[in-house]
């Protein structure tokens, strides 16, 4: 299954560009905002699974961010935003299946946008929230972007899974405190609408 969706992934990175995936944002001002309404400050460190091309590393750059760590599947994703990015830092780039990935580290908050709602297999979630919670501290903000319940029901070809806040919050469990929820309206870069579920959460 991890070299399936690898593969799937490479090939989506090398032979489309920004304006040919549904998920391209031009700014990402609601994660950032979220992050921020949720405590985030620059001494903070942050993980941002699934990142891939978006732009919400520059974002974090720019506002001194400590330390950013950027996961994705693909290497061809992370490629296309260090190029935009060369020389910085304080960024970590990790190619790494999250559902086979053991954290180094914990980090004070953590951001999905649209990676959860791909583990339509049981055990792919219970692996995914297995490296949520070596990851995350007592404490940590966790921050997901998630298809609405009048979502998409596929991405990139592919079955997802679609939330609202208590759907979500159902599937992390009793360690972890949902703080915030909103619904929000994705345009894809050729005038489609995608319902989202952003929801915010607390670990306890």
């Amino acid at each position: 299954m991890t070299d399936d969706r690898k593969t799937h992934w490479e090939n989506v990175y090398q032979t489309k560009g920004d304006d040919q995936v549904s998920w391209t944002e031009g700014d990402p001002t609601l994660s950032l905002y979220l992050l921020k309404a949720a405590g985030l400050t620059p001494a903070h460190t942050v993980i941002d699974v699934g990142g891939g091309a978006s732009r919400l590393v520059d974002r974090l750059v720019q506002q001194q961010q400590a330390h950013i760590t950027v996961l994705d599947l693909s290497a061809a994703a992370l490629a296309r935003a260090q190029a935009r990015l060369d020389g910085t830092a304080n960024t970590d780039w990790i190619v790494a299946d999250i559902t086979a990935w053991q954290p180094p580290r914990q980090y004070d908050f953590w951001h999905d946008r649209a990676v959860f709602h791909f583990m339509t297999d049981a055990t792919d979630r219970a692996a995914y929230l297995a490296a949520l919670a070596a990851a995350l501290p007592i404490g940590g903000i966790a921050v997901f972007g998630t298809f609405a319940l009048d979502g998409p029901e596929k991405c990139s070809g592919l079955p997802v899974m679609r939330y609202d806040a208590a759907g979500l919050s159902a599937v992390l469990g009793d360690d972890f405190a949902l703080l915030a929820g909103r619904r929000h309206d994705h345009t894809t870069p050729w005038g489609a609408t995608q319902h989202f579920q952003f929801s915010t959460f607390r670990r306890l």
